[in-house]
């Protein structure tokens, strides 16, 4: 096998592992840990962290480590999160949430890098397009990474299900989960009781052995970038320093189109804050149990996945604006329809209709805000993408951070306020830029093109992290 290949298998795998681990304990932290909100508040503190870490952190490490040191090192930024759910406390948790906030943009970031460097290594080697390979590479990565989702929740599940104080749950206890929730923790006043320690250590000892193993991956089988490639290296951390990007990305709010983008940013945190926070715990936890967590997130993942795929085809045919407007119209249905059901075990198949659906409109909400970035500030990308990653972060900070102090259905109605305001402004930018430009047609060809190329670029910066 080509090295160069080999060292992306190595990098995906080695991800596939980590996320494994992480994107299933992420999903159960609101009901894990409902004592004083104590879940809801360490993915809160972790957002908060990755603000700050993206804005200074990676080219500091990648230069001082370089590329494979930096993803080990930051990968057992993720262990730690782990460990820390061992013994759940608010010096525990919340310490090294914050840890794995600081180490998942280096980890990202290097990854990105090592992934261009390969791709122009072996481009040049083989004498083909930089940009054909860097596109197949990230391509392979993504293949294999988006997997992690349903192997997460899968294990998750898989364990929780096997514990012996199962309860029925009463008509009286299920009467308090949904939207009119009564700000009660609801893993122990209902039936569904919290799983023995024994099945949560078993949980937590095997997510933890998949971070160690793909620790050991990439520090075994990656190779170190040799002396000619780390040229290449240092030419694409040769970048802005940290102040000049710090500043230009605020100064680009001088931007009328970026400010009028905010709630529309926002609400991509507040919409992902929501189903891995409260509808895992108010609904699925409250009226059916912990353990159909993860088989309800899977049903979101692969559904975001597949419509990821499907949009990106289509999106040349459609346009953007047809694609909001779908997205819009699913999302407000299932918020009106969450407003108004009461959660019952006999309507099971309605516990997997409303991630599915969540999954279609999330993929549209990535995809095309992504890649209305990278059309509209095409020439200042990178002050528009940290103001992306700005935004959306700031919205799961809000979102994991109210989340009990709130009704359900007071977050829903807040849900559904930011969507609306989100469509307002833009429309706005859409009339904005018709304005601009007369007569130019809304999806050309070269907008679909720089959509779809934008969108392997800034998927590594997703707040699944």
């Amino acid at each position: 096998m080509e090295r160069n290949l080999r060292n992306v298998l190595v990098i995906s795998f080695g991800f596939l592992l980590l996320f494994t681990a992480y994107g299933g304990l992420q999903n159960l932290q609101s009901s894990l840990h409902s004592e004083e909100g104590l879940g809801v508040a360490s993915l809160s503190a972790l957002y908060a962290a990755l603000i700050l870490s993206s804005m200074f952190l990676p080219p500091i490490l990648i230069k001082k480590l370089g590329c494979k040191w930096t993803i080990a090192g930051s990968m057992c930024c993720y262990i730690a999160f782990s460990l820390g759910n061992f013994y759940t406390s608010w010096y525990t948790l919340i310490p090294t949430s914050v840890i794995l906030g600081l180490g998942g943009a280096p980890l990202w970031s290097a990854k990105c890098t090592y992934l261009t460097i390969a791709s122009n290594s072996y481009a040049e080697k083989a004498g083909k397009n930089g940009k054909d390979i860097i596109n197949q590479y990230f391509g392979v990565f993504f293949l294999i990474f988006q997997s992690s989702g349903i192997w997460g929740n899968l294990i998750s599940s898989l364990i929780l299900s096997q514990a012996s104080n199962k309860e029925e749950i009463s008509e009286e206890n299920l009467a308090r989960c949904g939207a009119y929730d009564c700000m009660t923790d609801t893993t122990n006043t209902t039936g569904s009781a919290k799983p023995s320690n024994s099945l949560i250590y078993t949980l937590l000892g095997s997510y933890t052995a998949s971070g160690v193993l793909a620790v050991l991956l990439i520090v075994i089988f990656l190779d170190q970038i040799k002396s000619d490639q780390a040229e290449t290296e240092k030419e694409i951390l040769e970048k802005p320093s940290f102040w000049s990007t710090f500043l230009a990305t605020f100064q680009h709010l001088k931007d009328k189109r970026q400010c009028l983008l905010i709630p529309l940013t926002m609400y991509s945190g507040f919409e992902q804050g929501f189903l891995s926070g409260d509808y895992t715990k108010t609904y699925v936890t409250c009226a059916l149990g912990i353990h159909y967590i993860g088989y309800v997130m899977i049903c979101f993942s692969a559904v975001n996945s597949l419509s990821s795929l499907l949009f990106g085809k289509i999106s040349q045919f459609m346009g953007r604006k047809l694609l909001f407007a779908l997205a819009t119209v699913t999302n407000t249905a299932c918020i009106i329809a969450l407003l108004l059901w009461k959660p019952h075990p006999k309507q099971l198949a309605v516990f997997f209709v409303f991630p599915a659906l969540w999954g279609l409109s999330d993929a549209i909400w990535q995809t095309q805000t992504n890649g209305l970035y990278g059309i509209l500030f095409e020439k200042h990308k990178e002050a528009a993408f940290a103001n992306y990653r700005l935004w959306e972060s700031l919205g799961f900070v809000i979102a994991f951070g109210y989340s009990t102090k709130l009704q359900v259905y007071i977050k829903l109605y807040i849900l559904l306020s930011v969507l609306v305001l989100s469509m307002v402004t833009y429309g706005a930018v859409e009339y904005l830029e018709a304005k601009s430009s007369p007569g130019a047609p809304t999806a050309t060809k070269k907008e679909n093109v720089e959509t779809k190329k934008e969108n392997v670029e800034t998927l590594i910066q997703e707040t699944d992290m």
